[in-house]
């Protein structure tokens, strides 16, 4: 059901490792410090490439263990979820795949491996490390392989890759943000509870009613002799709100009789634009505080909002 959990989890759990093996910090920019083009660590490509292996293993085990072992096995077979949570979920598998492809290129780039060579491996590796979650999926009885997923992923790395390739920069970052939605209706907050979680972690993974995917792109590197402060962006961002279900606020029980039905709620689409920071562009001599900003860089800073839906244009203070 919460096909976007499972690239969250992987990600955590291969940037962890990744951070684990190389713990020089990641070369946010290329600096005089850092290998230059064509001159390959073997040392730092072996450290790579077993951050990589032991982060993957670990996010496969942890996945097999929390969601597969409770569903029988089953002949390979596809499932269409393109219509489900409004496409939220879909644009989390953007988002995790260029978040995931990003990371794992700077670490080439601390490698030093030639430039093509890290933008292709590392762009490409988001969508190889999650196509094998669908393929997994594609054997479980409780999901199934969905060329929708693929074909997100595949946008993700492709934002990516087209960046690096065209710009030799991320002019345009995906980023993430969430808001814990209360319920005061006892009916809707058991409903809630059950699909999402009660736990503020569990809530934030995945109840998609409280995530927002961002497009966050950097005005100076668009504008190059403005006086704009070089850290400075224009946030636009996509989530829902509404949804007590996959495609409808109905749910029966395994003999068909209705359970839940709050299909009065009506399901929306939001849109937002905001400001926002890129961390990455604010200058410091510290190798740990530049790791810290390229990770906290996948994180949308709080900050006022103006979002669009059916019900109108509202003004948000501080949009988490």
């Amino acid at each position: 059901m919460f096909e976007a959990v499972k690239p969250f989890l992987l990600l955590i759990l291969l940037l962890a490792t990744e951070l684990a093996f190389t713990q020089d910090s990641l070369p946010v920019q290329v600096s005089k410090q850092d290998l230059p083009d064509g001159k390959p660590n073997p040392t730092r490509i072996f450290m790579a490439v077993g951050a990589s292996v032991v982060g993957y293993g670990l996010g496969l085990t942890e996945l097999s263990h929390a969601w597969y072992k409770n569903y029988p096995q089953t002949s390979f077979h596809f499932f269409n979820d393109n219509n489900t949570w409004l496409q939220v979920d879909k644009a989390g598998h953007v988002f995790g795949a260029y978040t995931a492809g990003r990371m794992s290129m700077e670490v080439w780039r601390w490698a030093g491996l030639p430039r093509k060579q890290r933008i292709w491996i590392g762009g490409l590796s988001g969508t190889a490390f999650m196509t094998v979650i669908e393929v997994l999926d594609g054997y479980s009885s409780g999901w199934g392989f969905s060329p929708g997923d693929i074909a997100a992923n595949l946008s993700g790395s492709g934002l990516l890759i087209a960046q690096e390739l065209a710009w030799n920069e991320q002019r345009i970052h995906l980023k993430f943000s969430f808001h814990q939605n209360t319920y005061a209706d006892p009916v809707l907050n058991q409903r809630a509870n059950t699909l999402f979680g009660s736990r503020g972690w569990e809530r934030m993974l995945k109840d998609y009613n409280g995530q927002t995917y961002w497009a966050s792109a950097n005005l100076k590197s668009f504008f190059k002799k403005s006086g704009l402060p070089a850290w400075l962006n224009i946030a636009v961002g996509y989530g829902a709100d509404g949804m007590f279900g996959g495609t409808e606020n109905m749910a029966k029980d395994e003999n068909g009789a209705v359970y839940f039905n709050r299909t009065d709620i009506p399901r929306r689409r939001q849109w937002y634009l905001s400001p926002d920071i890129d961390l990455t562009r604010i200058k410091t001599n510290s190798k740990l505080v530049k790791t810290a900003f390229f990770l906290l860089n996948a994180i949308k800073i709080p900050a006022p909002s103006i979002g669009f839906s059916k019900k109108g244009i509202e003004w948000n203070w501080l949009h988490f």
